[in-house]
Formats: C-alpha cells, sequence, structure tokens
C-alpha cells in the first residue's frame, strides 16, 4: 500500500498546482478587453480546474484504498475533503453563472485550504475504533459539503464588497475591508512559514512541567514563545524570546501560541510588502479590475450559494451528527466544543437567510454577513480543532 500512498501524494501535489495555473487563467479573463477573448480564456480556465479536480478525485480514491477507508478521518483527510468539495461548489455555480471573475477569488481559497491540509500529519494511519461507523462517511462528507458550498458565498460576497465599497476615503467599511485583507496575508504566512520549515524538517525540544510532570514538547517552527520553566534540549535551535504566560496551560498551548504569533508576523510582513508594492490599500488596488462586474450578479451568487449550503450543512453538521452522537455516545448533544461551535454556525446563516428574505438585507449588508459566515467556519475548522480540547479533539 505503500506504493498506492506515495500516488495519491502526487496526484494531490498535481492537483495543487493545476489550480494555481486555473487562477492565472481566471486572472486574464479580466485583463482581456475583447469579450469573444475573454469567453475563450474562461472555458480554457475552467477546463483547467476540472482537470485539476478530477485529479485531486483520483488522490481521494487512491488515498481511499491505501487507508481502506474513507479520508475524512483525521485533519489532514478532511480539510483536503473541504478543499476538494469547494472546487466542486465552484464549478457547479460556474456553469449556472458563467462568472469568470468568482474563479479569481474561489480558487485562491481552495488552493489556501488545501495548502493549510498539508500542515498536518499525512500519513496513512487505521481508524481509532470511535471512528469505526458508516456514520463517519454520512455525517463528515456532508457536513463538509456544505462548508464548502457556503465558502463560496465568501468569494462572491468579498467580489461584492471590494466592487461597490468606496475606497477614495477612509470609513469603518474599507478599515474592515482591508482587514480581511490582513487575515488573508496573515493565513498565507502561516503556510509559507510552516511549509519552510516542515522543507528544512526543522525541529525543536524543550523539557517543560505539565500537569506536575516534565514532557518533552516539540517545535515544527522556531521558538518566539517558548513554554513555562522550560529547558531546551536542542541547543543549536533559536532560543525563545520570552515564554508563555502560566496561566496558559495545557501541553501544546505554547506552541499554539507560538503559531499565532507567526502567522500575525508573516501576515504583517506580506501585508506591508504588498502596500509597498501597490502605494494603495489592497482593496483599492484590486477594485478598478473590478469595474466591469455585475454587483447585482455577484450578489445573487452569494444568496444562492447560502441557499443550498445552509440546509447541506444543517443536515450533516446537525441532524447527523445528532444520530451518530446518540449511538456513540448516548445522547443527541453534550454541548461539547465542536457541537457548540457547528450550532453557533447554523444559527448565523439561519439569520442570514432571514435577514435577506424578511428583512430586505441585500447588497452590502448581504455581503458583510457572507464573509462574517466564512470567518466563523475558518474558527471551527482552525481554532476549535487545534486549540479547544473536545471530544472531537481525537480528529
Amino acid at each position: 500500500m505503500g506504493d498506492l500512498s506515495a500516488i495519491s501524494s502526487n496526484l494531490l501535489f498535481a492537483a495543487f498546482i493545476i489550480y494555481l495555473i486555473s487562477i492565472f487563467f481566471f486572472a486574464a479573463t479580466i485583463r482581456d478587453k475583447k469579450k469573444g477573448n475573454s469567453r475563450t480564456i474562461g472555458n480554457i480556465a475552467i477546463s483547467i480546474t476540472i482537470l485539476g479536480l478530477l485529479t485531486q478525485i483520483g488522490y481521494f480514491i487512491t488515498r481511499w484504498i491505501a487507508s481502506q477507508h474513507a479520508p475524512v478521518s483525521n485533519l489532514f483527510e478532511f480539510t483536503t475533503f473541504f478543499g476538494m468539495m469547494l472546487v466542486v461548489a465552484f464549478v457547479i455555480i460556474y456553469f449556472i453563472y458563467r462568472l469568470n471573475i468568482l474563479g479569481l477569488f474561489a480558487m485562491p481559497v481552495a488552493l489556501l485550504v488545501i495548502a493549510f491540509a498539508s500542515m498536518f500529519p499525512t500519513e496513512v494511519s487505521p481508524l481509532v475504533p470511535s471512528l469505526q461507523s458508516y456514520w463517519l462517511y454520512i455525517h463528515v462528507t456532508t457536513a463538509a459539503t456544505g462548508q464548502a458550498i457556503l465558502s463560496v458565498s465568501f468569494a462572491a460576497g468579498l467580489i461584492f464588497l471590494i466592487r461597490q465599497i468606496d475606497q477614495s476615503k477612509r470609513s469603518k467599511q474599507t478599515f474592515w475591508l482591508e482587514f480581511v485583507m490582513f487575515m488573508i496575508c496573515s493565513t498565507l504566512g502561516f503556510i509559507i512559514v510552516s511549509s519552510t520549515f516542515h522543507g528544512m524538517n526543522y525541529e525543536s525540544v524543550f523539557k517543560a512541567p505539565v500537569e506536575g510532570q516534565m514532557t518533552e514538547i516539540s517545535y515544527e517552527i522556531p521558538a518566539i514563545a517558548g513554554p513555562t520553566d522550560s529547558e531546551q534540549v536542542t541547543k543549536a535551535s533559536m532560543s525563545p524570546m520570552f515564554d508563555i504566560p502560566s496561566w496558559m496551560r495545557g501541553r501544546d498551548a505554547a506552541k499554539k501560541f507560538n503559531t499565532v504569533l507567526w502567522s500575525v508576523l508573516a501576515g504583517i510582513v506580506l501585508y506591508i510588502l504588498a502596500r509597498l508594492i501597490l502605494r494603495k490599500r489592497i482593496a483599492a488596488a484590486i477594485q478598478p479590475l473590478l469595474r466591469k462586474v455585475n454587483p447585482e450578479l455577484v450578489d445573487e451568487v452569494a444568496y444562492r450559494s447560502v441557499a443550498i449550503g445552509f440546509p447541506v450543512f444543517t443536515l450533516g453538521a446537525i441532524i447527523f451528527a445528532m444520530i451518530w452522537a446518540q449511538q456513540a455516545w448516548d445522547r443527541f448533544w453534550g454541548w461539547d466544543p465542536k457541537e457548540v461551535w457547528a450550532l453557533i454556525t447554523f444559527f448565523f446563516y439561519a439569520a442570514y437567510l432571514h435577514l435577506r428574505l424578511s428583512r430586505g438585507w441585500q447588497g452590502t449588508k448581504s455581503a458583510w454577513l457572507a464573509v462574517g459566515g466564512f470567518a466563523i467556519i475558518m474558527f471551527n475548522l482552525i481554532a476549535v480543532n487545534l486549540i479547544i480540547a473536545g471530544l472531537h479533539s481525537y480528529a
């Protein structure tokens, strides 16, 4: 099965490269002024995207055969599946609306998700006993598909906001829009930093007291913040600038805080570089490229994505999850952090649809809600999985 695992990894990497190429073609559609040429380039871009999708499906199938279970059992597998379904959702919506600009925003999001997945252990491993259930396939795949469709609304909402918000003057909206740009830079910075040191096989080991016992803690990126009262075992590595506060408890609390620091610092560097190159706010630099975009159409895409994704997410993350919880833990609901944030996501998008349909929240208000919803999905994916301990921590 080792050869099959290697083939699976190569297919995922190939899919990543193909998706990256498709982004350049989607970008070319907004630079070409001739409508006929733009349509041709758009057809090439979506064809390349579909080729990448087929390649990633090949990764999914080969990994399934190698592991002998659906590859959605850990954070690497779940996140790659999430990225794949985001591309599926984009392709379907693209053929409904034929909106090339959506590919320029949705495909980078899918790439970031897949790149983020590479930060987790990629080894093929057998299922832990708690996951040996057919509900794993039903619950996890449906929930991920719902989140992926909802994520397309973020891409459409971001296009709308950049297109419509007045960038000529400073306001609360320009500030928050630029904050979204900074958060994207921080995510990209985290991926660059983690990938770089992972490629260097970097490791720094500390010994620190955890719950009264001396424990070895391994860092995969240099330690800006070290464990409290720690001793560094690998002397050749970079020494921490300071220790984390004693109130931050848990074996991996220092590593997680250190990762956040690196992400923010890398984001600041990337954002400053972008500002120096563009000589203006990032959103303001992008806005002229979106002048020909129909804001009403983009607003409809964002709404349709939520209208389709919300019931799928509800089915997978709430209903199927409750059925599996009853079978596994003899209760439908237990206020586990993952359950709580799934419920928060449910109520947020329910409020989105209510405000949209009953209160007429269209345009800018609706777009901000789409962006906020994606922030909740990302918090659920990153913070809840990595930081907050709960029954779902085995993933």
